[in-house]
């Protein structure tokens, strides 16, 4: 049976691209008769804004985007990560790095350039912790062959983990696992056998499947939706400004969210209730539609 989620981190409320991501996960779960799942991705509480959880969950009541059982909070699963670095330690790839972020930042300016996802780790504590050092994250080693997913909207995106990303964190400095490892963990133990979101998180895919390569976890299907941008071509975020959801006048911003996934939703569906314009769109929802959006971002009106 096809399952799928949409996972928000509760950083702030939802706005108009978070809907494009969790309508579009949603419609490809319902159009093929599948589960919709729900998991709040709260393992950066620095960064997380109080409240934010209840209201991400109130707003996707309001545009009747109703999921099936429990919601999931990572918060609460700690002890499965866990299980998984342990897993993960047995394979003698993973190792301990005392490395400073002012020192990845000077030898990796000096030795390689910035890749996917930020500064690529130089490998300096691969053969150990420099002398009087201790460890502060967890790192592992990855391969230098290249690695491949058949995005479904995308097509085929590769990267050379080594040289694109480098030795990723699975446990961070502060005692938090890394969104790499939990969202692996979390995929597989609640049966997700499709990821549909944003392709600004396209990059991460690459690592997620070599995870899953190691812990022998059954690799999702992948489709990578168009994600919203502002005037300036950033995506919209709540660091860039953009607007929360509101309640009123839920029809036409949804028709906008359909509209923008390039599902041409006839005008008079216009004067249509909340169910029954999310009913059109299930039952007319086509992916191929948005081949001609795929790259890779195209701008919120």
């Amino acid at each position: 049976m096809y399952r799928g989620r949409f996972a928000p981190s509760p950083t702030g409320p939802l706005h108009f691209g978070s809907l494009v991501a969790a309508l579009g996960s949603y419609l490809d779960a319902r159009h093929q008769s599948g589960q919709w799942l729900v998991r709040i991705e709260d393992l950066d509480p620095p960064r997380e804004v109080p409240g934010a959880a209840q209201q991400i969950l109130a707003t996707l009541e309001d545009f009747g985007l109703e999921w099936d059982g429990p919601i999931v909070y990572q918060s609460g699963r700690t002890e499965h990560y866990r299980d998984a670095l342990t897993q993960l330690r047995k394979t003698g790839l993973c190792y301990p790095c005392g490395c400073t972020r002012k020192e990845i930042r000077q030898r990796t300016a000096r030795r390689v350039p910035t890749g996917k996802g930020g500064l690529i780790y130089p490998g300096t504590c691969r053969r150990g912790l420099q002398p009087g050092r201790t460890a502060a994250v967890t790192r592992i080693r990855t391969p230098s062959q290249a690695l491949s997913v058949d995005d479904l909207l995308q097509g085929s995106y590769s990267q050379q983990l080594e040289r694109d990303c480098g030795d990723f964190v699975l446990l961070r400095r502060d005692g938090y696992f890394a969104y790499q490892l939990a969202v692996v963990v979390d995929d597989f133990q609640q049966g997700v056998t499709h990821v549909v979101r944003g392709c600004d998180l396209l990059d991460s895919t690459p690592r997620q499947i070599y995870l899953c390569q190691l812990l022998r976890y059954p690799v999702p299907s992948h489709m990578h939706l168009p994600i919203a941008v502002d005037a300036d071509g950033q995506k919209l975020s709540k660091k860039t400004g953009a607007l929360p959801l509101g309640a009123e006048h839920r029809e036409q911003t949804l028709m906008r969210a359909l509209e923008f996934l390039g599902q041409a939703p006839p005008p008079e569906l216009a004067q249509q209730d909340l169910s029954g314009v999310l009913g059109w769109a299930t039952e007319h929802w086509d992916p191929s539609s948005l081949k001609n959006l795929k790259k890779i971002r195209i701008q919120a009106n």
